[in-house]
């Protein structure tokens, strides 16, 4: 067996202990990325490999794990890994994410614990280097709220399905008590819970920065039964939601234009070369007042095709900062 094809068999082992209750065949090719003649093989020689691989019958399907987990030589992580995880640890707490941060730093001692002290002294030397030859971009931004004790609230909230409440603050409104139906937690340039109001089951959004008195209440409040959290992400260019338009931007030719297609605009973009060089991009999406303050960014070499209301909005992002200029 080539390298190659013995390091996917490898992989495949790993996902398939990792979990609980297994996995289709249709759902090690997904995640595998080959053909399911292709995984049906690899499957075939992790079950020869690995006498504790067995079959769950799931009708009407069929699943395959492997109960007890892995040996530690197979298990063992790459110096690449670890990089990336001290990197997003490094990172979350650069942004003021202590509580997040922990999290990863204990998850990476945890890794390191289980290690062979032969391997952690071959790797450490790679690593420090890495870790050395990186460092993160400051981005301005607002502040992330990352209370550990607000997060924990939220945490149990939507394990148990309760309630939350909380006092909600808004700028130039006056503080008023909620309680709502959490459904997940948004992280970005700022933190957002999701959730369901509890009379209408409109979803809405919470700076996490602007909770007080956050606690988990008494009774059940599960989320909408057909409520995505990664779908309600992918709606909008940024955080705030609102109509979902049809977006199509030309980005002039030249150097802009190899950008773009580079660029990642949102989930549903398309790329479409013009003949003069240019780029236009399309996608479905909610946040015109977010699209308008990144269109900034890009120096006047983008114009706005539709929709009418974006134009709108950038007229008026515009005329508002030229008018603090004149100020």
């Amino acid at each position: 067996m080539r390298h190659e094809k013995a390091g996917l068999v490898i992989e495949l082992a790993r996902r398939m202990a990792a979990s609980a209750e297994g996995l289709t065949l249709d759902e090690m090719a997904q995640e595998m990325g080959v053909h399911r003649r292709t995984v049906e093989r690899m499957r075939d020689a992790v079950l020869s490999l690995y006498p504790l691989a067995e079959e769950v019958s799931d009708p009407p399907t069929k699943r395959w794990r492997i109960r007890g987990g892995l040996s530690g030589f197979e298990q063992a992580p790459a110096t690449p890994e670890l990089v990336e995880l001290s990197r997003a640890a490094q990172g979350l707490r650069a942004t003021g994410e202590p509580a997040r941060a922990a999290a990863l730093e204990s998850l990476e001692r945890k890794i390191k614990a289980a290690m062979r002290a032969s391997v952690l002294t071959r790797i450490a030397p790679d690593q420090e280097a890495l870790m050395r030859a990186q460092t993160l971009a400051v981005q301005a931004g607002p502040r992330p709220s990352s209370d550990e004790l607000v997060l924990a609230e939220i945490h149990q909230a939507i394990l148990a399905q309760r309630p939350l409440g909380f006092t909600y603050s808004r700028p130039g409104a006056e503080a008023r008590r909620r309680t709502v139906a959490p459904c997940g937690l948004m992280f970005g340039r700022a933190n957002y819970l999701v959730a369901a109001d509890l009379t209408t089951h409109k979803i809405q959004t919470f700076r996490l920065d602007r909770m007080a008195a956050v606690r988990a209440e008494e009774g059940t409040a599960p989320p909408p039964a057909d409520f995505d959290l990664g779908a309600f992400a992918a709606r909008s260019f940024g955080i705030y939601q609102d109509a979902v338009e049809d977006v199509v931007l030309k980005v002039a030719p030249g150097e802009k234009a190899e950008e773009a297609r580079a660029w990642r605009w949102h989930p549903t973009q398309t790329l479409e070369d013009t003949p003069d060089g240019g780029v236009v991009v399309r996608f479905t999406a909610s946040g015109m007042r977010e699209l308008a303050w990144h269109l900034f960014t890009w120096s006047g070499s983008v114009t706005i095709l539709a929709p009418e209301r974006l134009k709108q909005v950038m007229a008026e992002e515009l005329a508002a900062a030229q008018a603090a200029l004149e100020r």
